[in-house]
């Protein structure tokens, strides 16, 4: 599933892509492509122009001259894909929004959501303080200007589960995925197990200085891409991968004690650590 530094990613190329342009016409080509709890069709974004395209964790929205944002949410294949008019149709779209920049028809673009497994939703949400009713309950994530860290940090040591399940509550703090988790939980030496409340505050600022680092790194190499599922608006893929340490290692020897890699059984998903590094329960 995209986490963070996929989305801001895929968000960074819409705004190159359609700031500033006009969405000319709508077409909603599967049914599970609207979020039920849309307060309307897609199709009332036609004949507005994209003034932003904001994010908040995993959840993309772009803005108009209006009182209301159209959502978007990748789910765990979704993709935002640019298309010259004309280019043939993928096997997923879900839907499709003609651009047009108001300098002739040569200027026209297609924006289109792919989804093969159509667990992505788009909606049309009311806004409220610049941010969608759908998005409102979603926590600040740790590249928000107004992000808190002292009270995150008083949050998670509030907590009696798993560190690694509080680091991806949604609730607490956002955009966070069993990718960066992983991975930060390792820079960080926190075994994924650890009760959050037996945490030191110090200890849960470097685990979110370390949350910072590996999804800003992320970010600089495009995200983290194992297969066709996660791609940029230009087709292109991110190499994060390349640089993992943890997730997906299982039994290669860590990079700063040549330990091997241990995976364990976690919520329905795989934990990646170092057992020499990050010491704890099993």
């Amino acid at each position: 599933m995209p986490e963070l530094p996929e989305v801001e990613t895929v968000r960074l190329g819409l705004q190159e892509h359609c700031l500033g342009k006009k969405i000319a016409a709508v077409q909603t080509l599967h049914p599970r492509a609207t979020n039920p709890r849309s307060i309307a069709p897609l199709e009332v974004a036609t004949g507005l122009t994209i003034k932003d395209i904001k994010r908040r964790g995993k959840f993309l929205w772009f803005t108009f001259d209006s009182d209301f944002a159209l959502v978007s949410h990748l789910g765990m294949s979704g993709q935002y894909k640019i298309q010259n008019p004309g280019a043939d149709d993928e096997k997923h779209l879900r839907v499709r929004y003609t651009l047009k920049s108001g300098r002739g028809r040569g200027a026209e673009i297609e924006l289109r959501f792919v989804d093969q497994r159509t667990f992505g939703w788009s909606a049309i949400s009311e806004l409220h303080d610049d941010v969608p009713d759908l998005v409102s309950a979603i926590a600040l994530d740790i590249f928000d200007p107004y992000f808190q860290v002292d009270e995150i940090v008083k949050k998670i040591r509030s907590k009696n589960s798993e560190i690694k399940r509080v680091i991806l509550d949604q609730s607490v703090m956002s955009g966070v995925g069993n990718i960066y988790a992983d991975e930060s939980l390792w820079l960080a030496r926190i075994h994924p197990q650890a009760p959050a409340h037996s945490l030191t505050p110090m200890k849960i600022r470097k685990l979110l200085d370390s949350i910072r680092d590996v999804m800003s790194q992320a970010l600089v190499e495009g995200g983290t891409s194992f297969d066709a599922l996660y791609i940029r608006v230009n087709g292109e893929s991110g190499y994060f991968d390349r640089s993992l340490q943890a997730y997906g290692r299982e039994n290669e020897p860590c990079s700063r004690c040549n330990t091997p890699i241990t995976r364990i059984a976690f919520a329905g998903r795989s934990s990646h650590f170092c057992p020499s590094c990050q010491p704890g329960r099993i």
